[in-house]
């Protein structure tokens, strides 16, 4: 996700029901989830049943399934609010607004129940313990109340954002991880297959996580997105959406807006950068691309083969949000990361992939000298502030998203020292190794998820000092 940074210097400032199946399931390689889903958006409501086939690779049974319950955190009286206090105001246009997630039934569960710290977990006891190398399969219907918020899951004026939307498999470390919305990105997914059909009125346009395929009847139109080996699937909605197509190396791209003066300038982003870090990191392996416009109030977000993108940018702010998402195609989508914990490993990477990009794209306007120096600036501003203001200072980079103070802190550990960190690492190894090793690395991820020890190994490959430097920064011995 992107944010803004003169906002940040203000901060410095001042479907059909399968019935269960544990050990005689045939095993898959991945999970998978079929979703039917129509939104109503009188009742600002989505409607859905899922099938989910859940696969253990672990090397444990497992007796209860576990499920995070995004939407939860735009209810009433959450504890951890999706918008920080910062962006509240611009995202909430319409004044207080909330939803939530309603579970009706879990066919395949011997018993199931709404958890987890802040109602953000749904759990599943089985019937059968789930033996490794083994499939189950639940079958869910619930509801969706949408808030009237410009957030990945919200109703805006133009626009409907339906991001996480649906119970969604927590990640395995030694137990399921149990996340609460936090400041960041606290999605930590494995990837798997989907099959998804959305039924909306007809006259809404729906930019989606893949390709998909329209049909229509009796007023209404649904979208059916097919997508494998993808993380999630996300919609963005609109009745007053434009296209505009190009292709990058082949790969069919797509902007989708209502409100763009400079529309072939922001596909054109798209495409260069879509080509620029395909030749850079490796092979993009999906087969298509697609930006829209839409109303959020944080400047970007990254999906599959989506990349939403603010509508309140300013022109000059455009490009580098573009590039930035597109770099989470390889830097979240395809090479996923814990970045609930080291948030830097993706952000950090996405970031680091604008400078690069703008180094040797000049017709931007932004050499990566520039690029570099403003990081370290906005470093050393944050750094100066609170040092002032609390007499202490921690710069470590490995911590949950729980642990940061807010929204600037975040920005200046995950973004902008990350940035700093593979600059020194560039600088220390030379363009080639550098460049070496994040193709090394992304060769060896895609498709999964990559620990922080994973990155640290593929510049020391490349280096024998670059495993000291990147711990030092990670620890927060080195404050720069």
């Amino acid at each position: 996700m992107r944010r803004i940074a003169s906002l940040m210097l203000c901060i410095a400032v001042t479907c059909s029901i399968v019935p269960f199946a544990a050990a005689c399931a045939p095993q898959t390689k991945r999970g998978s989830y079929s979703i039917e889903a129509e939104y109503f958006p009188a009742e600002r409501t989505l409607k859905a049943a899922m099938t989910v086939t859940v696969v253990n690779h672990t090397n444990e049974e497992w007796e209860t399934l576990k499920f995070q319950l995004w939407p939860n955190a735009y209810r009433a009286g959450a504890k951890y609010a999706p918008v920080s206090a910062l962006f509240a105001p611009d995202a909430y246009y319409a004044g207080e607004s909330c939803g939530g997630i309603e579970v009706t039934a879990v066919d395949g569960a011997a018993a199931f129940r709404v958890a987890g710290e802040d109602e953000n977990i749904l759990e599943a006891d089985l019937p059968v313990p789930l033996a490794p190398n083994k499939s189950a399969v639940l079958a869910m219907r619930f509801t969706v109340t949408l808030a009237n918020v410009r957030h990945r899951l919200g109703v805006g004026e133009k626009t409907v954002n339906l991001a996480q939307f649906y119970p969604v498999l927590c990640h395995w470390e030694d137990g399921f991880c149990e996340h609460v919305y936090a400041t960041g990105d606290p999605f930590v997914s494995e990837t798997a297959d989907y099959d998804v059909r959305l039924t909306v009125p007809d006259g809404y346009i729906a930019a989606c996580s893949g390709e998909s395929e329209k049909t229509l009847a009796d007023g209404k139109a649904t979208y059916r997105v097919r997508a494998e080996n993808v993380r999630e699937v996300a919609f963005v909605l609109s009745e007053d959406m434009r296209v505009a197509q190009t292709s990058a190396d082949g790969i069919p791209i797509s902007y989708y807006y209502f409100d763009d003066e400079n529309a072939q300038a922001t596909l054109s982003a798209a495409a260069e950068s879509l080509s620029y870090f395909q030749k850079t990191f490796g092979d993009y392996i999906y087969p298509c691309y697609h930006v829209v416009q839409t109303e959020f109030a944080y400047g970007g977000m990254e999906f599959p083969m989506l990349s939403m993108i603010a509508a309140d940018l300013r022109a000059e702010e455009v490009p580098a949000v573009v590039v930035h998402e597109t770099a989470h195609q390889w830097w979240y989508a395809m090479v996923g990361s814990d970045q609930y914990t080291d948030a830097w490993q993706d952000e950090g990477l996405a970031a680091y992939s604008e400078a690069l990009f703008f180094g040797a794209h000049p017709a931007y306007g932004t050499s990566y000298e520039e690029y570099i120096a403003a990081s370290e600036g906005a470093y050393r501003a944050y750094f100066s502030v609170t040092e002032q203001l609390t007499g202490r200072q921690d710069t470590s980079m490995h911590r949950p998203l729980t642990a940061f103070s807010g929204d600037y802190e975040y920005r200046s550990i995950a973004y902008d020292k990350a940035v700093i960190l593979f600059d020194r690492l560039r600088e220390t190894l030379g363009e080639k190794r550098f460049v070496a090793a994040l193709r090394g690395y992304a060769a060896a991820y895609t498709g999964k998820i990559a620990p922080a020890e994973a990155l640290k190994e593929a510049f020391a490959k490349q280096g024998a000092h670059a495993r000291g430097i990147m711990e030092s920064f990670l620890s927060g011995a080195c404050v720069i």
